[in-house]
């Protein structure tokens, strides 16, 4: 990844997008608009169609209709696989024009823009591919005079509403599983970053997917995303996203057909260094990218930092220096490290946070203000607030911002009362040098993914997923077919 090729692609037009149903780019029946305005520079960088109920209705009726057909859901799960691993080939092949469109789109640095994203989706789409002629039915342990079957079969048509952070990542591990299970897809990308989905499935009608297995409709949520949860043909929601937005979807599908919604709800992820940290240079600079990395606009970014009081001291003045070492601005230029918030409301709100957090007593340490205003872009300074009180609540609600709540503790009871005292129950990380503290912490705070001296790294071979407030879906792994599969009992008298 050159910085002349980047330049090249930053460069070209981005011609105003259409809805992709059935293979064809169409209009919104309205012929409504949203504008595109990319966090870079604050200006228009292109316009999407803004969809509204009746063109959900024709992409799901799209959907529901080749479904039934069979050319996908009854195709060998080795032809699917065929395909899906083209399709992975040819995402690979665009890797950096869909990472570049995607940073003009939502602001991630490029740097990791490129693996999180098409990277990170060619993975996820091989690994389903390979994965769906593996998986097997079961045969009951019934007696000899009956043969019990249990089949697994794909569910019909999946809605998909995924976050501007990581569309690609995020949808893949939605669009890869439900598609290799043989399922059909809508998917309603995020109005502030639904380029690079749109071309996800261009590529994936390249690749010789059915027209109509997998369709896009643009729009807003409260309009697009709320005519997709209520449609009486769909079958299956998957999202990730806010709690707010989660509970909605909860209720319409009550009011609904009584869809099945799984649901990834962000977290409040603590972080907690044990005096025996093995490297507290290495947890230090970990630490920030764990928090500082995309602005902090990452659902398991470690937000909250516990630090033991025999090493607090110590740590601090590391992390303070890693922090101040990092770069922000054009997240197209490799020479920053961190790039722009998503959008000028959610800049407004992050700042917001830092005053409210000043007012309840916090300690800020660095950062709190707005960068390169001239840009016009939407850039924050790392921010860091010390003294915390789990009362506070910078400590308790998720900002989705660069923003880090710190508090030191004095033992191992003392770290989990701090880790759960939380809604949510997302991600967490420990750093400790005895495996016997790794052990218990593990199983004591209350989240789907616990790091031990480490923070982030997972690949798709493990689920991804939240206790309590954070939700209750599974993305990731082979779990994932579970949520885009059913059980068929066949019971047979011999």
């Amino acid at each position: 990844m050159l910085q002349s090729e980047i330049d090249a692609l930053r460069a070209t037009g981005v011609s105003p997008q259409q809805h992709l149903i059935a293979g064809v780019a169409v209009e919104s029946a309205g012929g409504a608009r949203l504008d595109v305005i990319s966090p870079i520079d604050g200006k228009r960088l292109t316009t999407i169609a803004d969809g509204d109920a009746g063109d959900i209705d024709r992409a799901v009726q799209v959907a529901r209709r080749v479904y039934d057909g069979g050319a996908w859901s009854r195709a060998a799960p080795a032809e699917r696989k065929r395909v899906l691993l083209r399709f992975a080939d040819l995402v690979e092949r665009h890797a950096l024009e869909l990472a570049v469109l995607g940073v003009r789109d939502n602001g991630t640095e490029i740097g990791m823009a490129y693996k999180a994203e098409p990277l990170s989706a060619v993975a996820t789409i091989r690994y389903y591919a390979e994965a769906i002629d593996k998986v097997y039915g079961e045969i009951a342990p019934t007696g000899r005079d009956v043969l019990g079957l249990i089949h697994r079969e794909p569910l019909g048509v999946v809605g998909v509403i995924v976050p501007w952070n990581f569309p690609l990542m995020i949808g893949a591990w939605k669009i890869a599983p439900a598609l290799a299970a043989g399922n059909s897809v809508v998917v309603k990308p995020p109005e502030a970053a639904s380029l690079t989905l749109l071309r996800l499935a261009v590529l994936a009608r390249e690749a010789g997917l059915p027209d109509g297995v997998l369709n896009v409709v643009t729009g807003s949520g409260a309009t697009a995303g709320e005519a997709l949860a209520l449609h009486m043909d769909v079958d299956v929601l998957a999202f990730t996203g806010s709690g707010p937005v989660g509970r909605r979807l909860l209720e319409y599908s009550a009011r609904s057909n009584l869809k099945r919604v799984y649901l990834e709800l962000g977290g409040k992820s603590p972080n907690v260094v044990f005096s025996d940290v093995p490297d507290i240079k290495q947890a230090a600079k970990v630490s920030a990218n764990g928090i500082f990395r995309n602005s902090g606009q990452v659902c398991v970014a470690g937000s909250r930092l516990l630090v033991q009081s025999g090493v607090y001291d110590e740590f601090m003045s590391e992390l303070l220096a890693v922090t101040g070492k990092l770069r922000i601005g054009d997240p197209l230029d490799l020479a920053f490290d961190i790039g722009a918030v998503n959008s000028e409301a959610q800049l407004r709100k992050n700042l917001a946070v830092v005053r409210r957090a000043e007012e309840e007593g916090g300690e800020r340490l660095c950062g709190g203000g707005r960068l390169h205003e001239e840009s016009g872009g939407y850039y924050m300074a790392p921010t860091i607030f010390a003294g915390v009180d789990s009362k506070m609540k910078l400590w308790r609600e998720e900002v989705f911002g660069p923003v880090l709540a710190v508090t030191r503790f004095e033992n191992e009871e003392d770290a989990v009362r701090l880790a759960n005292a939380s809604d949510y129950g997302l991600a967490a990380a420990v750093w400790t040098g005895s495996l016997r503290t790794a052990h218990r912490m593990v199983r004591a705070i209350n989240a789907g993914v616990v790091h031990v001296n480490a923070y982030g790294g997972t690949d798709v071979t493990v689920p991804l997923g939240g206790f309590k407030q954070s939700g209750f879906g599974r993305d990731k792994s082979l779990h994932a077919l579970d949520e885009y599969t059913d059980r068929k009992t066949a019971w047979i008298a011999l």
